[in-house]
């Protein structure tokens, strides 16, 4: 569905869980070619996830909704790195650690 929205050279696109239920390398190149369209087309995103990682990684800014009301909001950097609100804590703190000694 990106590569369809990629020919018609849009201004925006709203992807709603685009990396959702794919594997990691078609995950990987989904996100690249993203970047691609934000970095070289000028294309905006709104990207919508419950994955703050994914979140983190393709993102300049960040809006935390909870139940329809935007609890947080910032640079990715900062929302992620220091969240202010409670939810905005509980979903950080849930992501889980690439470390493997580090048990959920």
């Amino acid at each position: 569905m990106v590569a369809r929205a990629y020919l018609l050279g849009p201004k925006l696109i709203v992807a709603d869980e685009p990396v959702s239920m794919v594997d990691a390398s078609l995950r990987l190149m989904i996100l690249d070619l993203m970047k691609s369209l934000r970095d070289e087309m000028g294309t905006s995103f709104v990207y919508i996830t419950h994955d703050l990682a994914t979140a983190y990684q393709i993102s300049d800014q960040i809006i935390i909704l909870n139940r329809g009301k935007i609890v947080e909001r910032g640079t990715a950097e900062e929302v992620i790195k220091h969240p202010k609100h409670p939810y905005s804590q509980a979903l950080i703190e849930a992501i889980p650690s690439p470390n493997p000694d580090i048990k959920w």
